[in-house]
């Protein structure tokens, strides 16, 4: 079994190498994965002078969404990735957005001191963090009493066909290795009560979980398919083992299944994540 710095270091490199598909397709992802974020945002309970932690903020959600919405406070973002914080700051100030930070760490070992911020998030990066248990405790441990975590995840791929259709159609040409047991994966939080029970371990209290909702909304297949391949790192990683007759057929197979979703002149494949609050007592 790899080491937690290997599987960092390989995350690292995966997401350098993502960062110019994330930030090409970055009106359609920020569309799709909007929602997550509002719901995520309405349970953190801000205050104009928020001290707030986003982790994994990959290209800035929704830490910037936050940093607008606390005028006098600070939003600290932080990844693995400095090439995806990069993305972040462009966007922030493309945005006008000027009460922001970023710091490139992991997020089971946060440079900050205890009792630092109001609110923490983490959007969509649980399930890739190597020891989700000591990364709640850290997150709780920077927390100042009664400051709240809000995190979301993918639910089972059954529920997510905007990235099982792609999977699939991959899966006829390549070998999909199966993920380790509780090993960084995109489903690996996916089952009711994973967080939960990593938040009360931690010591979180007033925990709740709820679904959410979302659309991946494309122009047309052709578009789905560039999207998915080009962002999507399980489906970045597979790919790299066919030939190009090989990618062709996966693609057609993928552009196939995936026109069922078109209503309205457009491509809208649904998705569902789920979001959980706790709060620190003391």
């Amino acid at each position: 079994m790899p080491s937690a710095d290997d599987v960092r270091d390989g995350q690292r490199a995966t997401w350098a190498g993502l960062s110019a598909g994330w930030e090409k397709w970055d009106s359609v992802i920020m569309d799709q994965l909007g929602p997550v974020g509002a719901a995520m945002i309405e349970r953190l309970d801000l205050a104009e002078d928020q001290q707030h932690l986003d982790i994994a903020s990959g290209t800035g959600e929704p830490g910037l969404t936050i940093a607008r919405l606390v005028p006098k406070g600070r939003v600290v973002l932080t990844d693995l990735a400095p090439e995806m914080l990069d993305i972040a700051v462009r966007r922030a100030k493309a945005h006008g957005v000027t009460n922001i930070e970023t710091k490139v760490c992991s997020a089971d070992d946060l440079p900050f001191d205890d009792a630092t911020f109001d609110s923490v998030s983490v959007r969509f990066g649980y399930m890739f963090f190597p020891d989700a248990a000591k990364a709640t405790t850290e997150f709780r441990r920077v927390l100042k009493p009664g400051g709240r975590l809000c995190s979301s995840v993918w639910v089972k791929p059954d529920e997510n066909p905007w990235t099982a259709i792609a999977m699939q159609a991959i899966a006829t040409e390549a070998v999909v290795a199966p993920p380790a047991a509780d090993g960084p994966n995109m489903f690996r939080c996916a089952a009711p009560g994973y967080l939960t029970a990593r938040y009360e371990s931690a010591g979180l209290r007033d925990i709740a979980e709820w679904d959410v909702r979302v659309e991946l909304v494309t122009e047309s297949p052709e578009q789905y398919w560039q999207m998915i391949s080009e962002h999507v790192s399980l489906a970045v990683a597979a790919l790299q083992q066919v030939d190009g007759p090989a990618r062709e057929r996966i693609r057609a197979r993928a552009m196939a299944k995936v026109s069922a979703f078109e209503k309205d002149g457009k491509i809208r494949v649904p998705g569902l994540a789920r979001c959980v609050v706790g709060t620190k007592r003391d």
